[in-house]
């Protein structure tokens, strides 16, 4: 059954932990109706557990083109056109220089943090299009508006991220928007494979989300094109 018009729709890539998985806790204790994916069969059904009904979680690999088109039909039929899609899924590299990271690792990292965002937004989009509003959030990071050696490759694919986002508000119609966001640095397992211990001295993804799912909320079609900064 879809929700009612004035229930909203957050779909969220990477759902299962880190920042996923406290926007998705958040955005339900603020009474949103949640959609989610993420590689980890277990971790996602343990996070549909939390939750309770009302949401949609499924074990969905965001490089598969059909798995994601899949996952869009179903959540749209459940839960009706999302309201905020954020595309948060992501891999970094282990620490080494670009010469040193061999091709498979480096094509694991473009095909989820660039071409799983291209197949979110394939699927996803033509159905907020459709009702004539909605808010596409594409997740940056420091590192797509700067850069720091060992980690060229997801250098590359934020940076990437900024500018599919920024054409991307072009083409949009009026009431929708797209905005890259920069989260901020906070203590997850990504930045642990970064920063090592020194991680810790950061926010961790709970108390972030604290600040970041009432901002997310706000955002709209004043927003569009915005390279933005989480709290």
């Amino acid at each position: 059954m879809k929700t009612t018009e004035m229930t909203k729709v957050a779909v969220i890539t990477g759902c299962s932990r880190g920042l996923g998985r406290a926007m998705a806790t958040g955005f339900a204790a603020r009474g949103w109706r949640v959609a989610g994916c993420a590689r980890n069969a277990g971790a996602v059904a343990e996070l549909a557990g939390s939750l309770g009904e009302g949401h949609l979680f499924r074990a969905v690999d965001v490089t598969d083109d059909a798995a994601v088109a899949a996952f869009a039909r179903e959540a749209i039929d459940h839960l009706g056109a999302p309201d905020l899609l954020l595309n948060n899924a992501a891999l970094v590299n282990g620490n080494a220089p670009l010469w040193e990271i061999d091709a498979a690792e480096f094509d694991a990292v473009i095909d989820v943090n660039l071409k799983g965002v291209a197949n979110a937004v394939r699927h996803f989009l033509p159905a907020m299009i459709a009702r004539g509003s909605g808010v596409v959030v594409n997740f940056s990071s420091g590192w797509g508006r700067s850069t720091s050696p060992e980690v060229a490759p997801y250098c590359a694919t934020k940076w990437g991220i900024e500018g599919l986002t920024a054409a991307l508000a072009q083409e949009l119609p009026r009431g929708l928007a797209a905005v890259a966001l920069n989260p901020g640095i906070i203590d997850t397992d990504m930045l642990r494979s970064c920063f090592g211990s020194s991680a810790s001295a950061y926010p961790d993804a709970t108390e972030w989300a604290r600040r970041a799912v009432p901002f997310l909320e706000k955002l709209g079609p004043r927003d569009n094109g915005q390279a933005l900064t989480a709290p």
